[in-house]
């Protein structure tokens, strides 16, 4: 693990030191360089909680990843930038669910000289930037979000309107590293999860967010949203490539999957 190949996987090539205009300019770079993807779970391959494997993943094979390993990757990087980082584990959904979903997102709590602050690439749609850990709306960005501090030592990040899941919820405590193992083990394998039922892929860009679920892409910007249909498994991959910079032509293999849940859910073409 090398700080100067983090740096140059995100594309930030200026000077880094602890301070939030550092902490701003990479979280935004990972953002953009970076997609949010859970390809791996749908090929298969086992997914892990571990920075050195995240690492491997999304900067020597240039792949992207979820949270365990966006935020696993940047936590290890702002730590050698020399931030004071602590790995919070978080619940997506849990205000429909319950607190069976605490563990299944992983968020970093950054602690600069006038508060804490949240850090967090992996939630997929999420705020761009880094916000303070306190009530109101989160500026920043090109959609509303807004954090909500609620009884019981609990907050809840409030996702923009067009987003995927609605919020989640954390408390400040560093992570239980096995509860979320274990979350990770059961997002990948259980088929009521909704990764293992789902390719997912999502990219930040400075005027928009792209958001390719399953065969149909999705381009919002502040004030529209564009939508298409992927045609077959050539153009999925062409459009991992195009919009997505993912060089996986492997994923032509996943497209039967991918095809029988559109149908699924939303009928034949």
């Amino acid at each position: 693990m090398n700080l100067a190949a983090y740096l140059d996987r995100i594309g930030h090539s200026g000077p880094v030191r602890p301070d939030l205009a550092t902490l701003r300019a990479v979280h935004r770079a990972h953002h953009f360089a970076i997609p949010y993807e859970n390809l791996d779970v749908q090929l298969k391959r086992p997914v892990v909680t571990d920075p050195a494997a995240a690492f491997d993943k999304i900067v020597t094979r240039r792949r992207g990843g979820w949270c365990y390993e966006m935020n696993g990757v940047l936590g290890w990087a702002l730590a050698e930038i020399g931030f004071k980082v602590t790995r919070m584990m978080a619940g997506v959904r849990r205000e429909q669910d319950g607190d069976i979903a605490i563990s299944n997102h992983l968020i970093l709590r950054v602690d600069l000289e006038d508060g804490p602050w949240m850090a967090d690439v992996g939630f997929g749609d999420g705020p761009l930037d880094p916000y303070p850990i306190a009530p109101g709306p989160i500026q920043g960005g090109l959609f509303a979000y807004r954090l909500e501090e609620m009884a019981g030592g609990w907050w809840r990040l409030h996702n923009h309107p067009a987003g995927g899941a609605p919020s989640f919820d954390f408390q400040i405590a560093p992570a239980d590293e096995a509860a979320m193992a274990d979350r990770c083990q059961w997002l990948q394998s259980d088929p009521a999860s909704g990764f293992v039922q789902n390719a997912v892929v999502q990219r930040h860009q400075p005027d928009r967010l792209l958001m390719l679920r399953g065969r149909s892409l999705r381009i919002l910007t502040a004030d529209s949203a564009t939508d298409r249909l992927i045609a077959d498994a050539g153009d999925y991959v062409a459009t991992l490539k195009t919009d997505f910079n993912l060089d996986l032509p492997e994923a032509a293999s996943l497209w039967p999957a991918i095809e029988a849940r559109h149908e699924a859910l939303f009928g034949a073409p």
